[in-house]
């Protein structure tokens, strides 16, 4: 068990941040403004819009997630960790489904999904995400919105936009995530920004630093940085 001196810590040192949204919202093209070498880690298959960018993108096989991602945690992961300030996994909500069309072919039918796969993912993205979040640098997740109907300790029930994952994931991520953002787009002018305070209706939250909003350009300038 190792001490810290939380005195000496900065609150916005090596984040954590998921940013959520429609598709086509601009999630991947968020990656180029991270300041620093960032190594992306491409799920979706969407890195093409960071051509002539200088960052490093490994292209997954979609086909293959679970044995692609088993040898990225245990071969690349620590290198990542060690050469490069970010880290952008990109996006999770893809990977969820590919996850389970692979373990629907195990099946006996070859493509229903079996009531065991449901708890098996549970498990398994815990340790995915906690072991891509015990890298010694920033971490950047995107993921597509979704609506869940949510109830109230009052009774009241509410759509709520949030992350595209499971509900047997989604709290366990989002506590281990300090910044949710959802990424909307302002239809009378297309400024992209992003939504850090939650309500009944969205779900966010920021515990880096005082803002409620900010547009994508400043999501990554923390209060009290230089």
């Amino acid at each position: 068990m190792q001490v810290i001196n939380m005195q000496d810590q900065k609150r916005s040192a090596n984040w954590r941040i998921c940013l959520y949204g429609k598709p086509g919202t601009g999630k991947t093209s968020t990656v180029k403004l991270l300041p620093g070498s960032t190594f992306v880690l491409d799920l979706d298959n969407s890195g093409k819009v960071l051509a002539g960018e200088n960052v490093q993108v490994a292209e997954f096989d979609r086909t293959k997630p679970i044995e692609e991602l088993n040898d990225f945690i245990s071969k690349m992961l620590p290198q990542v960790s060690k050469n490069y300030e970010n880290l952008v996994v990109d996006n999770v909500s893809s990977l969820e489904k590919d996850w389970f069309i692979e373990k629907g072919r195990e099946s006996k039918n070859g493509i229903t999904n079996e009531l065991q796969h449901y708890s098996m993912w549970t498990n398994y993205f815990t340790r995915l995400i906690s072991a891509i979040y015990q890298a010694d640098c920033n971490v950047l997740v995107t993921a597509w919105e979704r609506q869940r109907q949510i109830t109230t300790e009052t009774g009241q029930m509410f759509n709520q936009y949030a992350p595209d994952l499971r509900d047997s994931v989604l709290n366990t991520f989002m506590g281990l995530t300090d910044i949710v953002g959802r990424l909307v787009i302002k239809p009378k002018d297309g400024t992209r920004g992003v939504i850090l305070e939650g309500n009944d209706g969205i779900y966010a939250k920021n515990r880096l630093d005082q803002r409620k909003g900010c547009k994508v350009e400043e999501l990554f300038t923390f209060d009290g940085d230089d």
